[in-house]
């Protein structure tokens, strides 16, 4: 009996041990934070995450003072999502298209949205967020850009010391424009821009209206029938 006791003692004893156990470690595990991975739901007043955008915009009930739910998608990984046309937009993507929805209340507009990471030319509406480095190389009607019924197509000069683009494009830095003229590639202006990388040149000719390098200055400047718009070319030179 003293035997039976014994084991039974010690039987209960291990059984209390584990219990232990398991109650401290699920314990931490409703203790840890929990991270947001993929996709989740959120009211619309709630801040979004750096580098998330909204998939979807609805009436819900469980969200008092606006009444209004989010659902809300990490683009880590991502190359194509649909967002809502007013996502925040991270860096690096662009609108490729903007089409009526009922998925995003609030505007009742989606946009097709795409990852220009391993691209060096993308057609994009003119809504669009420019990246840095990429420039406007023609623009026009396009039936798949609702709201402003224009497209464009962009190109990354990363890789280039001389561009051709519309007048409308961001200039990137470093870069000056030597001519200006007439252009139907570009709806909109109908003007269209050489463009001119500096790298180890001290001078160079330029048009007026072109963003000057920093610690260059203007030493003349005259008439140029290669200037359209302004019809004037300044010649500038390395400080």
């Amino acid at each position: 009996m003293k035997t039976l006791r014994t084991h039974t003692s010690h039987l209960l004893t291990v059984v209390l041990l584990l219990l232990g156990v398991m109650t401290a470690t699920s314990a931490q595990a409703q203790a840890a934070p929990q991270r947001l991975a993929g996709s989740t739901t959120i009211c619309s007043n709630s801040p979004i995450p750096a580098g998330w955008v909204i998939t979807s915009s609805y009436s819900s009930w469980g969200c008092p003072g606006t009444g209004v739910s989010y659902s809300i998608t990490d683009t880590t990984g991502q190359t194509n999502l649909a967002i809502c046309s007013f996502s925040p937009k991270p860096a690096g993507w662009v609108v490729t298209s903007s089409y009526s929805t009922s998925n995003c209340a609030g505007s009742g507009v989606a946009y097709g949205f795409h990852n220009v990471a391993n691209d060096t030319n993308v057609g994009t509406c003119s809504m669009t967020p420019i990246p840095t480095g990429w420039v406007i190389t023609s623009s026009y009607s396009s039936n798949n850009c609702a709201g402003t019924g224009v497209g464009y197509t962009l190109h990354n000069v990363a890789n280039d010391t001389s561009a051709t683009a519309c007048s409308m494009t961001p200039i990137p830095t470093g870069w000056v424009v030597t001519s200006s003229y007439s252009s139907n590639n570009c709806a909109g202006t109908g003007i269209s821009y050489t463009l001119f990388k500096i790298t180890t040149q001290v001078t160079a000719v330029v048009c007026s209206f072109s963003p000057l390098p920093a610690g260059w200055v203007v030493s003349s400047y005259y008439s140029s029938s290669n200037c359209y718009g302004s019809g004037v070319a300044y010649s500038i030179r390395k400080a």
